[in-house]
């Protein structure tokens, strides 16, 4: 008889393998499908500890990679929202509330306690740990958008500075992670993929 507590673990495992049916607007760097959720957040996850040194300040990278592996569970319920879509931005903490009250009570409470917490921290943006994860959030679909000759970007429409307004916690955060940024922009200028506006 498996104890409760391992039950609603298990439960919790099989339940956030929808994060692989989430579909993302940013292509794959050789498809032609788009990414979904896991994939993103594993892309996250490993692009924590090796640009890490980019960082300034002390940072728990432990924290960050738990961080960016659980940021994007909520979307199971609340869906992905497309980050220039403006309508969508406006109900989208109060949906995301809502699915991480649900996803993470799954858990056993001191667990689903500490996911909730760590997701909260991120979303709000104060500590290091939580803008550095922010910093990972917005570069990796920049650099999949200009791998493929910012094939989303030209789909959707978008200017230079809809990307350098999203990326602003990056300006705050890392001159390093900044330069990088404003490269992929002016080079997805120069192609002809975002809009000079």
């Amino acid at each position: 008889n498996m104890e409760k507590r391992l039950i609603e673990q298990v439960k919790f495992i099989v339940e956030v393998d929808k994060a692989k049916e989430i579909m993302r607007r940013t292509y794959l760097t050789k498809s032609e499908r788009f990414e979904n959720d896991a994939e993103h957040s594993w892309h996250l996850a490993l692009m924590a500890p090796l640009l890490r040194e980019h960082i300034k300040e002390d940072i728990n990278i432990e924290k960050v990679i738990n961080m960016v592996i659980i940021h994007d569970l909520v979307e199971i319920d609340a869906g992905d929202t497309f980050c220039y879509d403006k309508e969508g931005n406006l109900t989208k903490r109060e949906r995301e509330i809502k699915a991480a009250n649900r996803i993470f009570n799954i858990l056993p409470k001191d667990q689903g306690k500490i996911i909730y917490d760590l997701w909260n921290e991120f979303e709000e943006m104060k500590t290091i740990e939580s803008r550095y994860a922010a910093c990972l959030d917005r570069i990796q679909p920049i650099l999949n958008n200009i791998s493929t000759k910012g094939r989303a970007w030209k789909e959707n429409g978008t200017t230079k500075s809809m990307v350098l307004k999203r990326m602003n916690v990056v300006k705050e955060t890392s001159k390093e992670l900044w330069e990088l940024v404003l490269e992929i922009v002016n080079e997805g200028v120069k192609i002809g993929a975002l809009k000079d506006e």
